[in-house]
């Protein structure tokens, strides 16, 4: 059993990370300060290590380049509560495997253990050390993945497609709003496969940089830039046999798409910054929530490109135009959040299923589920009732409540952490964001312009408002 040491100065969620990850078939250990987990690395053997940036007594780089004197070939992945390209960048430099960002998705923090017992099992660290030959790592995939399919029309079509170009080879270009379920299904269509025991390896392109996506997709030699202190092992070589999925492609630059179709075509690449040509064996799907041949005709994507993903193409619908899904993607939902806090709760007023029905879902699945999470942690048992739910799903109308509402609200409200103007702020922030992406059919892109940001930033803080397994 592969053993994880988590290091977190907040306890809840090194509770939560224990819990969800001990499910998963591993063995965890946790310490609250970066002095308490160096000294359990000292003393005990750990397959991986999980490390908060920011802890109470030192920074999380501060705790890997000492674990890394002591046990330079066990990969460390730290956990950030800032989505800042400049914080992933440093870590990676000084020899973190990855890095992942609060709020946590459960999904995302697998899939980065997934791919650090890969690289162990290949024989090289989240720095390329080579490691003493062991037995081979038996670890979870995504076949584990819990998933449902729905009874809607479009929910049959969209999973006929599926086990239709599941035994293929094609490439497939995956189209849907943010939250559709778009991994779920490129994790289908992998499992259907022949290439189901090789690694399913998914990859968002939505927020790196042109320096950091070279690097994440193809790895990098020692030296290749500055800072580039050891040798890296990219997603083209993590997923080898397998399948490579690629979320957000629309996002990756120019010449990264240049690169990338030179994979293609060819089956061989190169590490950034090195010479020597590996042979790779790769299907790849993407997804997109863009229309990418509307995205090459105005110059943004490669035609050529395009052509080459185009063997098939699925749209996966918006929850709002399966409404026959709802009430069992409630339950489903239900079940895997009582697993998750080990409650009971057994199911919803009708009433709340009626308001289920009646809402947009803007955030499609996603939203859905971080919904029920949401609603099942408040109930305290027995059966999940309006007064959880949100004030979006409740029916309430921002517009609606008191102008002052300081007046409005009891002395036991004005002592509430949550009622501070910090929070009033984001949940502003958050409504005008969402207004905006309803308006442009979720077109992130529109979206931004219109909101006057960047892209990465859009995304950020969208990320920021999902709920995840916890914040800081």
């Amino acid at each position: 059993m592969n053993r994880i040491l988590i290091v977190d100065d907040d306890r809840d969620m090194c509770n939560l990370l224990e819990r969800y990850l001990q499910r998963k078939g591993f063995e965890t250990e946790a310490a609250n300060t970066g002095n308490r987990g160096l000294s359990l690395f000292r003393e005990k053997k750990f397959d991986i290590v999980l490390c908060d940036f920011r802890l109470g007594d030192m920074e999380g780089r501060e705790v890997l380049l000492e674990m890394k004197t002591v046990s330079p070939s066990v990969p460390v992945i730290i956990i950030t509560g800032y989505s800042d390209i400049k914080i992933a960048i440093d870590v990676i430099k000084a020899g973190a495997f990855d890095y992942i960002t609060k709020p946590l998705v459960p999904d995302e923090v697998l899939t980065v253990i997934n791919k650090a017992l890969h690289a162990i099992s290949n024989g090289v660290s989240g720095n390329n050390q080579p490691l003493q030959p062991k037995p081979k790592a038996k670890t979870a995939d995504s076949k584990g993945v819990n998933f449902l399919v729905g009874k809607s029309p479009l929910t049959i079509e969209l999973f006929r497609q599926v086990e239709l170009v599941s035994p293929t080879n094609y490439s497939v270009i995956l189209y849907g709003e943010s939250g559709t379920g778009k991994e779920v299904v490129a994790r289908t269509i992998h499992d259907k496969s022949h290439r189901r025991d090789k690694p399913f390896i998914a990859m968002d392109c939505g927020t790196l940089s042109k320096e950091l996506a070279g690097s994440e997709l193809f790895g990098h030699v020692k030296g290749a830039f500055t800072g580039a202190m050891n040798d890296k092992v990219g997603h083209f070589e993590l997923a080898n046999g397998g399948t490579l999925f690629l979320d957000e492609v629309a996002n990756l630059s120019y010449e990264i798409q240049a690169a990338l179709l030179r994979v293609i075509q060819e089956r061989k690449f190169k590490r950034v910054g090195g010479n020597k040509e590996t042979d790779v064996d790769v299907r790849i799907i993407v997804a997109s929530n863009e229309d990418l041949q509307e995205s090459y005709r105005r110059g943004k994507f490669r035609e050529d490109l395009f052509h080459r993903f185009n063997e098939f193409s699925i749209v996966l619908p918006p929850l709002r135009n399966r409404k026959e899904d709802i009430p069992l993607f409630a339950q489903f939902f239900l079940d895997n959040a009582n697993e998750e806090l080990n409650k009971k709760v057994e199911g919803f007023e009708d009433e709340v299923i009626r308001m289920f029905m009646n809402y947009a879902w803007p955030g499609n699945l996603r939203e859905f589920r971080n919904v029920v999470r949401r609603s099942a942690l408040l109930s305290p048992s027995g059966i999940i009732g309006t007064r959880v739910l949100p004030a979006e799903i409740a029916g309430v109308q921002w517009d609606n409540i008191p102008r002052d509402p300081v007046k409005s609200m009891h002395a036991s409200e004005l002592d509430n952490p949550e009622m501070d103007l910090k929070n009033a702020a984001a949940q502003a922030e958050y409504e005008t964001i969402m207004n905006v992406l309803k308006k442009v059919n979720f077109n992130k892109s529109k979206a931004a312009e219109i909101l006057k940001i960047d892209r990465k930033t859009l995304y950020n803080k969208i990320k920021h408002f999902e709920a995840g397994i916890g914040r800081k």
